[in-house]
């Protein structure tokens, strides 16, 4: 069986803290994406879910970005990927995805921070003075509110499929092999957010039954174009599909049936079953990225032999 010569390359060896990274960044993105449509087709009822997605879009752009320092070898110069330490001036590589990534990681940030103050001036109003401030008052604007929205619905979509297109742009087995793998990890993240935001409202009583309703047929079309991806993806990898024999593909037959599979049937069955369903997604979610990004870790170049450990 030939070999692609993308096996032929050293691994990253990527591992939890980058996993992490991409799960939560593509909720962040998923639910910021989310809460923006809301806040442009939704009705008045479901204005707590709106400004419950934007918190979950702050904290996730927060903890993506620890995540990516903690990853780094010298945690305390994370910043040389932003200043040049010599210059002052902005560190931007256009070339660079890594690069890219972390420009676009920072301004979804900002304005998934932006969005959760403004929110946040809507649910505690008066009560805390620095949000009677003037500057802060102004997120409430509708004007202003619509152009956070917009513009961090673009980064939040850039967040969340960027993760799979910066694997697919490396020269390792399963991630170079299909062009799919930004699609896949797309879906995944639109799937997860819903799952997230879900959860979130149900716990804390947001929203009403119609606005689980639609939150949850959201999450149905996203499970279902995940695992349409899925299907391109596998069908795309050639002979780097045999990475996936063993346990990587039980793995990935678990990530199948007990996170798309299982809860699109938990999501029709019973409004009651939304919890665990949306649970297994986001179990689902985080087992997909562990198999793409350790399974090409384990393969190696040992001369001119390929070995699969």
């Amino acid at each position: 069986m030939p070999v692609p010569d993308t096996f032929f390359t050293a691994s990253p060896h990527w591992a939890w803290y980058i996993i992490l990274y991409f799960f939560v960044g593509g909720i962040a993105g998923g639910c910021f994406l989310l809460s923006a449509l809301l806040h442009f087709f939704g009705r008045p009822e479901e204005r707590p879910v709106v400004r419950a997605g934007f918190y979950v879009a702050c904290v996730g752009a927060m903890v993506s970005g620890l995540l990516l320092t903690v990853d780094l070898p010298r945690p305390e110069r994370f910043w040389h990927m932003l200043i040049q330490s010599h210059t002052g001036h902005p560190m931007f590589k256009s070339w660079s995805p890594m690069s890219v990534g972390v420009w676009g990681l920072l301004l979804f940030g900002l304005f998934a921070f932006l969005a959760a103050v403004g929110a946040l001036v809507e649910d505690a109003g008066t009560r805390w003075k620095p949000l009677t401030w003037s500057p802060v008052r102004a997120l409430t604007r509708t004007w202003v509110q619509d152009a956070i929205a917009v513009i961090g619905s673009l980064f939040g979509l850039f967040l969340a499929g960027y993760t799979g297109v910066l694997l697919s742009v490396t020269n390792r087995p399963l991630w170079a092999e299909s062009p799919f793998v930004g699609l896949l990890f797309l879906c995944s993240a639109a799937s997860t957010a819903a799952a997230a935001l879900m959860l979130v409202a149900i716990r804390r009583r947001l929203g009403d039954v119609d606005t689980l309703e639609r939150l949850a047929r959201f999450d149905r079309g996203a499970l279902a174009l995940e695992l349409l991806a899925l299907v391109l993806f596998l069908a795309t990898l050639g002979p780097a599909l045999r990475v996936l024999v063993g346990w990587w593909g039980v793995a990935l037959a678990v990530v199948v049936s007990g996170g798309i599979v299982a809860p699109l049937l938990l999501e029709r069955a019973a409004r009651s079953h939304l919890p665990r369903a949306a649970t297994l997604v986001l179990l689902g979610g985080l087992l997909l990225r562990a198999v793409v990004i350790l399974s090409s870790n384990t393969v190696s170049a040992i001369g001119s032999g390929v070995t699969v450990r």
